[in-house]
């Protein structure tokens, strides 16, 4: 399936005449796989946990954000692909557009694919998502070492599909949790959510 296949979901919920998050049209990719984990302050507020399988960017709500600390398992719940270019996005998107609240960058970075098989083999990043099971270790500016996420919750019988990302480690070690959502700052701009949404828009 290609990005335009899989962002159509994304397309529909929002009116690009009046927000500012990418359309989409562009879809640059590095050599390395990357991610981003945005603040939301909408309707509630939550992390999203994104990260790059091929020509978009997987995404995760993530009601209490990524934890550095191993005995942290935070619930994650997969919403619609986003365009790579999301990964710069900050602002405010406007009331009652689909998620209508104010984002920032909290990090970002690059990450390593560590998904093998039981021989060991590598297994690609798509398909051990595919079957609920992915580990892989972030580089960011916050965020560092081996996360794994596995699918608890399929998604039938009337179930929203749900996930559990975790640090994995044997101890807690110079570990932190996650910061107060709205005293963190963006690594893009170095702006708080209140700053962003006073000034009403990206940079």
């Amino acid at each position: 399936m290609g990005a335009e296949d899989r962002l159509r979901e994304y397309r529909g919920k929002r009116d690009f005449d009046r927000t500012r998050e990418p359309s989409g049209q562009r879809a640059p990719a590095g050599e390395e796989p990357r991610f981003v984990v945005q603040i939301h302050d909408a309707r509630r507020m939550h992390f999203d946990f994104r990260l790059q399988v091929g020509d978009v960017l997987r995404s995760w709500s993530v009601p209490k954000g990524p934890s550095d600390d191993p005995h942290d398992k935070r619930l994650a719940v997969p919403t619609e692909d986003h365009p790579l270019e999301y990964e710069h996005f900050e602002g405010v998107i406007p009331k009652g557009e689909y998620g209508g609240g104010t984002v920032i960058v909290w990090d970002r970075g690059t990450y390593e694919p560590l998904s093998h098989d039981r021989r060991g083999r590598p297994v690609g990043f798509a398909e051990s998502l595919e079957h609920g099971h992915a580990t892989f270790r972030l580089h960011g500016e916050k965020l560092h070492g081996e996360y794994a996420l596995t699918r608890f919750r399929d998604g039938r019988d009337g179930e929203e599909e749900a996930w559990l990302l975790v640090r994995k480690g044997s101890g807690r070690t110079n570990a932190h949790g996650t910061p107060d959502p709205r005293r963190a700052r963006s690594v893009r701009t170095g702006r708080t959510l209140a700053q962003v949404a006073a000034e009403g828009g990206e940079e």
